[in-house]
């Protein structure tokens, strides 16, 4: 039946995106959340008591109901209850994380003085820096113009800010599937890996967000536009506008550049690459001269961002963020000077390796790129002198995005295997000469 027809949503599925895969995420979200609620304290808890609830109830709409519908209401039901509820919960009901405090801050420096940032003889302590770079000033925007309540909450704009880009690059990797890529783009948004980082407000997601639409721009570079649609949007320099704003977001998104770029040289040749790059370096440069404009026309404003955005984040300045974690790069800063030297270098030393990798080997599509970004991240951020557990957003988003969009190798059923299905039917019809043709135009 064409008309009203339900289609079980446990028959092969595509990606990762089928009902059996999707309720042993679910299980896997739901033991995640209780066993954190359990372990943690503050905001963390409060996320962890509403996520076990969402990912508890998905996972028993996910076994009653087995139509499209029943997966897509069971999904956005997470999102409500794992993601929504906690953020307006914890906005309302907590003061401003100090991060939330420093955008706000930065956007009004922005407003009276040209730049989101102190110079060195305003700092009076570690609060005083703002290790984010300059587009990161607009989440504080719409408070510093006097807004208040959620629509002047910066932590509400960080997730408007990140399901937007998420949502357009689910949609480019899957499309013409624009079931498929809601459904990831919730599923994405729900996930422990982005929800608790929406929830509790952290910064990082829309950086993420960013990365993973840089990426999927850059997997169709020679794809025809649309009527009316400008080229740039569906390649690489689109990519590279993307990944620009995202590196103009936090440092985090800095080794994106060198990845992208030494696969679309592999790819598409050098000039392609070269376009990337030079897309990179030109958002990034606009950005920064509309929202940081001092650092570009005085000594003491580009002074100042480097201070706040690279050295403080190094912990190369005076004061040091509290922040801490037992990751191996900040136990050996623990250990004084020479630990905090040996952090470093090891750091430098890893930048090297994949500088080298690149060259010796470089990635050819999007999906070896973003094993190769991920892989590099996760060294980085073990080595680092001031890396908060938070940071592992960034690896574990990208294996999931591949994993969603079916990049990775995960099971999917797309035009090969209904060929081989139509192949293994019995009753499709005698298999003569004039079949075959069209059976190779639909590989």
């Amino acid at each position: 039946m064409a008309d009203g027809r339900t289609e079980d949503a446990s028959a092969p599925p595509r990606n990762w995106l089928g009902r059996r895969y999707l309720m042993a995420a679910y299980g896997a979200f739901t033991a995640y959340a209780a066993a954190f609620a359990l372990l943690s304290g503050g905001e963390d808890r409060v996320w962890a008591i509403w996520a076990a609830c969402g990912y508890a109830v998905a996972l028993v709409m996910l076994w009653c109901w087995r139509s499209r519908r029943g997966l897509m209401a069971a999904v956005l039901v997470s999102v409500a209850l794992a993601v929504l509820a906690p953020l307006l919960w914890l906005s309302v009901a907590y003061p401003l994380e100090d991060g939330m405090m420093v955008i706000d801050r930065s956007a009004g420096l922005l407003l009276h003085h040209g730049s989101p940032y102190l110079a060195a003889d305003q700092v009076t302590g570690w609060l005083s820096y703002n290790p984010y770079l300059p587009v990161m000033t607009l989440f504080g925007l719409p408070s510093a113009a006097g807004l208040g309540g959620l629509a002047g909450n910066s932590g509400v704009w960080i997730a408007i800010g990140t399901v937007i880009p998420l949502a357009a690059a689910f949609w480019i990797a899957m499309r013409p599937r624009a079931y498929d890529a809601l459904l990831a783009t919730a599923v994405a948004v729900a996930s422990p890996v982005v929800g608790l980082n929406l929830a509790v407000i952290t910064t990082d997601p829309p950086v993420l967000a960013l990365i993973l639409l840089a990426l999927a721009l850059a997997a169709r570079p020679g794809a025809s536009p649309r009527p009316g649609q400008a080229s740039w949007i569906t390649g690489i320099t689109g990519s590279g506008v993307a990944l620009g704003a995202a590196c103009d977001l936090k440092s985090t998104a800095w080794l994106a550049v060198p990845v992208l770029a030494a696969m679309v040289a592999a790819r598409d040749g050098a000039r392609t690459a070269g376009r990337f790059v030079a897309a990179v370096a030109v958002t990034a440069a606009v950005l920064v001269a509309a929202l940081a404009p001092a650092a570009l026309t005085s000594l003491r404003g580009a002074n100042a961002l480097v201070q706040n955005s690279v050295l403080f984040p190094l912990g190369l300045t005076h004061d040091k963020t509290p922040a801490e974690s037992l990751l191996p790069g900040h136990l050996l800063t623990a250990l004084g000077p020479a630990g905090h030297v040996a952090s470093v270098g090891l750091l430098l030393a890893v930048g090297l390796g994949i500088a080298i990798s690149l060259v010796v080997r470089p990635p050819r599509d999007v999906p070896a790129a973003a094993w190769r970004l991920a892989i590099g991240l996760t060294l980085m951020f073990l080595l680092g002198p001031q890396v908060r557990f938070g940071y592992f957003i960034y690896p574990l988003g990208l294996v999931g995005w591949l994993a969603l969009t079916g990049a990775s190798g995960g099971p999917r059923r797309g035009p090969r295997a209904a060929d081989e299905s139509a192949t293994e039917a019995p009753a499709a019809g005698p298999a003569g000469p004039a079949a075959r043709p069209a059976a190779r135009s639909r590989r």
